[in-house]
């Protein structure tokens, strides 16, 4: 699909992408690329391709980050070339720039002083003294781009520290493992064909404790295989944890392995 030219609007660049070409991506447009058929169906592809769209006139709206005259989401390494120290950028800075140029494109059922914020639930157990209480943030796709960034950021000549101030993600295959294999223990039977909303207590409550439960999960690892601070949560993530989520899913509930909760995703949170 990037080699075809779909996100870039400039017929002799087609390997690039660029804000006017993702705001005119529509369902189809990803359907065909995607080969979506009834056979191999996608899930959430209207709700993908809304995302695509919101991405585009995100990135127009921030030129500061995504340059002018022709706004591309690769520009914002230029914009950390140019602001950061020595070449060194905290991953926290990373997060926290991509929470506030991109917040507009996640679906939020929550407002917080008129702002959408994006991927968080609500729990009665949560208590912070902030308002509103009882808000548990997650921001589960943009932990992940900032992990996804790393690499080509370093690349580029940039070092990205204090890893350790972004969290585990809050996603189905972690969760599900800590599920699977014992860690967390429903206080009731739950039938995994029964779908819940991203947005219900016990969706949420296996979120958070997901996110809590793998810090400490961290540290066991790398005293358990000798390793310091180096070995960081995107490698356990990365290199243990997905990957074994999905083994232990497709082994207790074959032949797909789907998650021991269900959740009833549109591609736009899991």
């Amino acid at each position: 699909m990037f080699c075809e030219g779909a996100f870039s609007s400039d017929p002799d660049r087609p390997c690039q992408v660029d804000s006017s070409a993702l705001a005119t991506i529509d369902a189809d447009t990803l359907a065909r690329h995607f080969q979506v058929v009834p056979a191999n169906p996608l899930v959430g592809l209207d709700e993908r391709a809304a995302l695509l769209g919101r991405l585009g006139k995100a990135l127009a709206a921030r030129t500061d980050l995504f340059g002018r005259g022709g706004t591309r989401p690769g520009k914002l390494v230029d914009h950390f070339l140019a602001t950061s120290s020595e070449r060194r950028l905290l991953a926290s800075r990373l997060l926290t720039t991509l929470l506030d140029s991109l917040s507009t494109i996640w679906p939020s059922p929550l407002i917080v002083q008129g702002h959408a914020i994006g991927d968080a639930g609500r729990h009665p157990a949560a208590r912070t003294g902030d308002e509103p209480e009882g808000t548990v943030p997650f921001h589960k796709l943009s932990q992940w781009l900032a992990y996804s960034l790393i690499e080509p950021l370093e690349a580029a000549g940039i070092a990205v520290g204090g890893l350790d101030d972004l969290t585990a993600l809050a996603e189905y295959r972690n969760g599900g493992l800590l599920i699977d294999l014992g860690v967390i223990r429903p206080r009731a039977a739950i039938d995994s064909t029964v779908r819940h909303e991203t947005t219900s207590e016990l969706v949420v409550e296996w979120r958070a404790l997901t996110v809590a439960l793998f810090e400490p999960l961290l540290h066991l690892v790398r005293a358990k295989l000798g390793l310091d601070a180096s070995f960081a949560m995107p490698q356990l993530l990365q290199g243990g944890t997905w990957s074994a989520g999905r083994k232990i899913a497709r082994a207790l509930r074959p032949p797909d392995g789907p998650s021991p909760i269900g959740i009833a995703a549109d591609g736009t949170v899991f």
